[in-house]
């Protein structure tokens, strides 16, 4: 297991004991602002609120991160899709973020080199001078120099690329980052600011006065009746799921519902870490059908994607489709020397992005930019979707802007989350870390040494991943199950399901010990079966 770096301790942890959560919760009468959903934007949201002295609940239906926050493709990057498109302001924004990440949540975000491989004589200059241009936009916020590669260089930075007809490449530098444990990261950030934050406790109802949305009524798995909060601005951070909450908010004051979400998803395929040795990501910019391919090398392993397919329904864990799998093993073996079979594959999982369609019901829309959109209804349910990881900081401040400007909070004063270090962050990174090798204690940053304190830190279930860490995400991060503990405190789930499933047993022990209830084992056996299976 990966030794932590050498950094300072942080002080202890706080605790998320659920008793006692609950208990605060029962105890809120009224709060300036609920968010609903625990994915990037509510939890961001939530650190940024409470930052600027608001009283903040944010509840969350399943756990954090579980949808589309945990599904990402692992990057931390500017757009170099939208350079191409001449979208520049929103470039130099996410470049902007990219470093603050950078800063923030140095144990969690790293840069990461890619490579453009080049097959046609034209490809190195033309990629080349795009990408200089993107050097230019990130200018102090840059992380390494573009360069133009000859055939052997290319091919020291990435052994594993088919040598066939290579003339060259273009490297260039963007970040990578551990998206579940980000989250965490953010929701503990916001609980030690004050907010209170609660997973498996979802929104079942919304309040009216008068026909102003006043609140939220909610049911913790753990009670018998539903409980009811009042606030003076009530957010819908639901990600794909969005679309529930507006209706509900609509059939409450007789108005008409307008689907405001299209799901699309992002496939990726989990292969070993021997298909793509080294520590640079290749990037395909265009594959024979107009798509974009990459493989990033990810936690030992490589992530394989993405695709972008319409969805008919929004589904809990959605599958990949078999065309989609096709594509993606297709076009990494148009690359790589030795292409990628289904059997390969560790795990496989997906991601909903919402698509925003226009809408025409007479609600106030603010559409940030392509990446994001906020929407006041009538009754004043703040929804805000879209968007992605690098620019969840700037999206919290649109929100907050949006929640003022609509006469739902006084002005506040200027957000604090441009510089302030996440829960475990360093103020200082002595070592700079990789998100390419096995994972380990880095990840914990500043709570590493507490980590080691519990009992387990020497009995190691996987790699770099030991039962020290399962009862230190119970106790103090928020897991309450099997899945909790396996897929987001750890990432086992999404590197190797069938590693995952062997270890499962005994993590239900631990997490068991840990809360005294059933631990989810047979449900999680079932998810990681499916993780397992490629379709073709």
């Amino acid at each position: 297991m990966n030794s932590s770096p050498s950094v300072a301790r942080s002080p202890a942890p706080l605790e998320t004991q659920r008793t006692a959560l609950l208990q605060r919760l029962g105890a809120v009468g009224k709060v300036d602002l609920l968010i609903i959903g625990g994915g990037a934007t509510g939890l961001g949201l939530a650190l940024d609120a409470s930052l600027r002295g608001l009283s903040v609940v944010l509840l969350e239906a399943r756990d954090f991160a579980k949808g589309t926050s945990s599904r990402a493709t692992k990057l931390i990057h500017g757009g170099v899709r939208y350079l191409a498109q001449g979208n520049v302001a929103l470039v130099r924004e996410a470049l902007h973020e990219r470093r603050k990440l950078l800063h923030n949540a140095s144990h969690l975000v790293a840069p990461l080199p890619f490579v453009m491989p080049s097959y046609k004589c034209w490809e190195t200059p033309f990629y080349g001078m795009g990408l200089k241009a993107y050097d230019t936009l990130a200018g102090a916020a840059g992380l390494g120099p573009t360069e133009l590669l000859s055939r052997q260089q290319a091919l020291t930075c990435l052994p594993g690329v088919r040598d066939a007809g290579l003339k060259g490449g273009v490297k260039y530098w963007d970040g990578q980052f551990d998206d579940a444990r980000l989250a965490l990261a953010l929701a503990r950030s916001a609980a030690a600011q004050g907010a209170l934050l609660l997973n498996y406790c979802p929104v079942i109802g919304l309040l009216h006065e008068q026909g102003r949305v006043a609140g939220v009524r909610y049911q913790a798995e753990e009670l018998d009746s539903p409980g009811e909060i009042q606030a003076r601005c009530v957010v819908n951070a639901t990600g794909v799921w969005v679309d529930q909450l507006r209706h509900m908010d609509d059939a409450a004051v007789g108005r008409d519902s307008q689907a405001m979400v299209t799901p699309s998803q992002g496939v990726h395929l989990v292969v070993d870490h021997d298909f793509l040795p080294g520590q640079h990501a290749l990037l395909v910019p265009r594959t024979r059908d107009g798509r974009v391919l990459f493989a990033v090398p990810w936690l030992g392993k490589v992530i394989l994607g993405t695709t972008d397919t319409a969805r008919p329904a929004i589904e809990e864990e959605p599958r990949p489709l078999a065309e989609e799998v096709r594509f993606i093993l297709g076009e990494a073996g148009s690359y790589l020397a030795r292409a990628p079979r289904p059997a390969d594959v560790r795990s496989a999982w997906v991601g909903l992005r919402p698509l925003v369609r226009p809408l025409r019901d007479g609600s106030d829309t603010k559409k940030i930019n392509r990446e994001h959109t906020v929407v006041v209804s009538g009754s004043g349910l703040v929804t805000v979707t879209g968007g992605k990881w690098t620019t969840y900081r700037a999206m919290a401040e649109d929100v907050l802007a949006k929640c003022v400007d609509a006469g739902l909070l006084e002005r506040q004063p200027p957000s604090e989350t441009a510089d302030f270090l996440l829960v475990g962050a360093p103020t200082r990174q002595t070592t700079p870390i990789t998100l390419t090798a096995t994972p380990g204690l880095h990840s914990y940053g500043t709570e590493a040494y507490w980590v080691q304190q519990l009992p387990g830190a020497n009995h190691e279930l996987a790699a770099g991943l030991t039962e020290a860490m399962l009862r230190f995400a119970v106790r103090y991060e928020y897991a309450r199950s099997v899945e909790d503990v396996l897929a987001r405190r750890s990432r086992l789930l999404f590197l190797d399901a069938a590693q995952a499933a062997n270890v499962a047993s005994t993590a239900a022990r631990v997490v068991e010990e840990e809360t005294g209830r059933d631990p989810g084992l047979q449900a999680f056996l079932s998810l990681a079966e499916q993780y397992r299976q490629v379709p073709v």
